[in-house]
């Protein structure tokens, strides 16, 4: 039975028109026949329309009061639910924009590092012949990296790093691409002075070994490696000559040492240590011997193995390439004093030496002593 129906029994009961309601009462008299004594009916029928009407409108207006008590209930529990549905509506949106930005965050990231070993124009360079200025008579058969429109560009613009490789590579983009970007007159024709800066024979394509450092010099810090912890004398300078000398590294064979840890994309501290410029700028190159004046006095680093590096050699930050480390005076018996030298050592004390004349062969040596 619906709402309706029901609130429409109960007007019906309320207002006499049903029996439900009614309640008589019977009395029997002397030996007389029954008869009706008395009747209370809470809604008996009505004498007249105006009493039969007056139940009812009191009836209706009591429906009509309770429908709109729960009509209000019903409404109230409507916009709550309602208002649920639109809360778990806009957490949802909520959510739902929320993923999308992590996930165009990690998108962008990702192609960051993707194309972090691609190498970008700086700002202001534009590849257009138009925004170079050549000058007059330029021998194209020529490559400078001190040129003022080569001097701007990336390393990584033409030497892009794949693998660990020691040898770089040149340029190797699809039609001679970066160079084409500004020298496209010169790629126009296959004969032109331009080709042969890579080319041995422009016709079959056979290209140039690549140059030795001459343009740009080396830069190595030993005090900022020597502060990682994880990089000691070892890792870099290995016995040489016999174990007389420590190597140095340079050349191309210098990359495989220093490849270790600059690796294509590595970075430290949030600094790319990958490309050229991080190890070589601009400049006049001059490789650090491997001799020592110490050698010519028979000193020999193989025989000094228990001694650590730091107690002949200090190193000294900021001083230039060939003076950041120290090394003792090759001298014991007319020594300065003024640092180290062999006496430190060799004091007859911790080491033969001294004024012991008696073993000077250990280390004089050959048919003439040197001192």
């Amino acid at each position: 039975m619906g709402l309706r129906d029901r609130f429409s029994r109960l007007s019906r009961l309320m207002c006499g028109r049903s029996l439900t309601f009614r309640l008589i009462t019977f009395k029997t008299d002397r030996g007389s026949a029954l008869k009706q004594t008395r009747s209370r009916s809470r809604w008996g029928k009505a004498a007249t329309a105006h009493q039969a009407a007056k139940p009812y409108r009191i009836a209706t207006r009591l429906c009509v009061s309770v429908m709109n008590v729960l009509r209000r209930c019903f409404t109230t529990e409507t916009q709550r639910t309602t208002e649920v549905a639109q809360r778990r509506r806009l957490s949802t949106v909520t959510l739902i924009l929320a993923l999308i930005v992590v996930g165009m965050t990690f998108v962008t990231i990702l192609n960051s590092r993707v194309s972090g070993s691609m190498p970008k124009i700086p700002t202001g360079f534009l590849p257009d012949q138009q925004q170079m200025q050549f000058p007059e008579g330029l021998d194209y058969g020529k490559f400078q990296h001190s040129s003022q429109n080569h001097a701007r560009l990336p390393c990584r613009l033409c030497h892009q790093r794949d693998d660990n490789s020691p040898r770089p590579k040149r340029p190797a983009g699809s039609k001679h691409l970066p160079c084409a970007g500004c020298h496209a007159q010169q790629f126009s024709s296959s004969e032109g002075p331009i080709c042969t800066i890579c080319h041995t024979d422009v016709k079959s394509g056979a290209l140039k070994a690549f140059p030795r450092l001459q343009s740009f010099r080396m830069t190595f810090d030993h005090a900022r490696h020597q502060s990682m912890g994880r990089v000691s004398c070892a890792t870099c300078h290995q016995p040489a000559r016999g174990g007389v000398a420590l190597s140095i590294p340079a050349g191309f064979n210098a990359h495989i040492t220093c490849f270790r840890c600059h690796t294509p994309r590595a970075q430290s501290g949030g600094r790319d240590i990958s490309s050229c410029g991080t190890c070589h700028e601009l400049g006049g190159y001059s490789r650090t011997p491997e001799s020592a004046p110490a050698f010519q006095v028979s000193f020999n680093h193989s025989r000094h193995q228990k001694i650590a590096c730091t107690e002949c050699h200090q190193v000294r930050p900021g001083m230039p390439q060939r003076r950041q480390v120290t090394a003792p005076e090759p001298l014991n018996h007319h020594a300065t004093g003024r640092g180290k030298s062999c006496m430190t050592c060799h004091d007859g004390k911790r080491a033969f030496g001294g004024d012991d004349f008696a073993v000077c062969k250990r280390c004089h040596t050959g048919a003439t002593w040197h001192f």
